[in-house]
């Protein structure tokens, strides 16, 4: 693992306490140390020892090294969302959108950690297509799962021909690691 330094933030921003959820501002000066950027988004370890999600859009609080970074993340992103011959949407580019949403605090997709448990695309008679996705979370009370929604919501929607996205929360089946990728599954010491 790379270990990085602490930087003071250039100014202040918006952040997601990990796991509570809350909305929190982090001052200007705050130092934080980037634990792991996952989707253009950053978790940091805060000065007094927990954990935040600052989102891409404020990646010029932390400096220009990390704005690269969720520049590449979009640009990465952006490639995956091109839009398919014949302007179908496909399950397989709903998916691979799904790929790049994180829980702050496991360094594996949404997707990989077996969370989707549905994705499925129907056209819309106005023209363009409606995606349907129902996910779970690892833990029901995990107070980021809002978050998540949210960013798969976003997600989804960027992907070009998407007109509706129904991301929806379930609990069933209750979601266990024997649902992780083989690859999720050796990332997180399960293998």
């Amino acid at each position: 693992m790379e270990r990085r330094e602490p930087v003071a933030l250039r100014h202040a921003c918006e952040a997601t306490q990990i796991p509570s959820g809350f909305q929190i501002v982090l001052p200007e000066g705050a130092w934080v140390t980037v634990q792991q950027v996952l989707g253009g988004h950053f978790t940091v370890m805060t000065d007094r020892g927990g954990l935040a999600r600052i989102a891409a859009a404020d990646a010029d609080a932390l400096g220009e090294e990390w704005v690269a970074q969720a520049r590449k993340a979009a640009e990465a992103a952006k490639g995956r969302a091109a839009e398919p011959a014949g302007g179908a949407v496909t399950e397989d580019q709903v998916l691979d959108a799904l790929r790049t949403v994180y829980d702050p605090e496991i360094p594996a997709s949404i997707v990989d950690l077996g969370l989707v448990y549905l994705a499925a695309v129907e056209p819309l008679p106005e023209g363009g297509h409606k995606v349907t996705v129902r996910m779970t979370l690892t833990a029901p009370g995990c107070g980021v799962g809002p978050m998540i929604l949210e960013d798969a919501r976003s997600k989804v929607m960027s992907i070009p021909g998407v007109g509706e996205a129904d991301v929806e929360l379930v609990f069933e089946p209750p979601w266990d690691p024997s649902r992780m990728s083989e690859a999720a599954k050796l990332t997180l010491g399960f293998m």
